[in-house]
């Protein structure tokens, strides 16, 4: 079986080609430098030529509101266009868990823009939502840094590590396509501002969180129930001291 990742080299799709190529199919990993445009449509239907799956694990380039619009609404007709004619059985996207409760942000806005195309598509589909991934800790921490200091909200997250995620939508690959949408989240649920302050007690990071509620989440106000799957999720195993301990052990 041929299987296409859009986004084949970024974090969580360079993990699913390594993983479908371990278990021996043929993946193709798609993505620009590799010739392989979705937003210009270069190399599509060469890419898609006897492929039976398409994963879509890409990103847009540009967070401003427009532009990821843009990026995911063009990305995603000239995708579906093109795997319509090349007769792919099962398309899979991954998008965020509670894309259709923070639609106030112009980002989730995006996602949920992308999702509606595919499930207007007429190509049988999975969407996997998945929850932050503990790999952005350092980009939370940034975004809410003034000074010293890191501010944060202490509503709950769940987060998973990229390797779960990377594996869930492999399994998900060669798998009967649901015409649904899934959750994905980790084992375990945190308040932000608690979690971050361990992470960086364990990175040595001087700064220091305080929890304010008032912060928001990458200029969003959120809740408890925001960002957590609302009902029955598939959920990664790897628990947050052990995902720290093998991240320190591969930097």
């Amino acid at each position: 079986m041929k299987i296409l990742v859009i986004g084949g080299n970024g974090l969580i799709g360079s993990k699913v080609v390594k993983n479908l190529r371990q278990l021996g199919y043929e993946v193709v990993a798609g993505s620009p430098r590799t010739g392989i445009n979705t937003v210009t449509g270069e190399g599509l239907a060469d890419a898609l030529n006897g492929a039976q799956v398409v994963i879509d694990a890409s990103n847009a380039p540009s967070f401003d509101d427009q532009a990821v619009l843009d990026f995911f609404e063009t990305s995603g007709r000239h995708l579906l266009a093109a795997e319509a004619r090349a007769g792919v059985r099962h398309h899979i996207a991954l998008s965020i868990v509670g894309t259709d409760r923070m639609l106030g942000s112009g980002y989730f806005r995006a996602k949920m823009a992308q999702e509606n195309l595919i499930k207007a598509s007429g190509i049988p589909y999975t969407i996997v939502r998945s929850t932050q991934f503990f790999e952005f800790l350092d980009g939370i921490a940034q975004y809410g840094t003034v000074d010293n200091e890191v501010r944060l909200t202490t509503a709950q997250l769940q987060p998973i590590a990229a390797d779960d995620i990377a594996m869930i939508v492999s399994d998900t690959a060669l798998a009967q396509p649901l015409n649904a949408t899934i959750d994905a989240a980790g084992p375990e649920k945190f308040r932000l501002a608690s979690l971050m302050q361990t992470y960086l007690a364990k990175c040595n990071d001087p700064r220091t969180v305080i929890a304010d509620d008032e912060a928001g989440y990458f200029g969003m106000q959120i809740s408890d129930q925001s960002l957590t799957p609302d009902g029955k999720a598939s959920l990664g195993t790897t628990r947050f001291d052990a995902w720290f301990t093998k991240s320190q052990a591969a930097t």
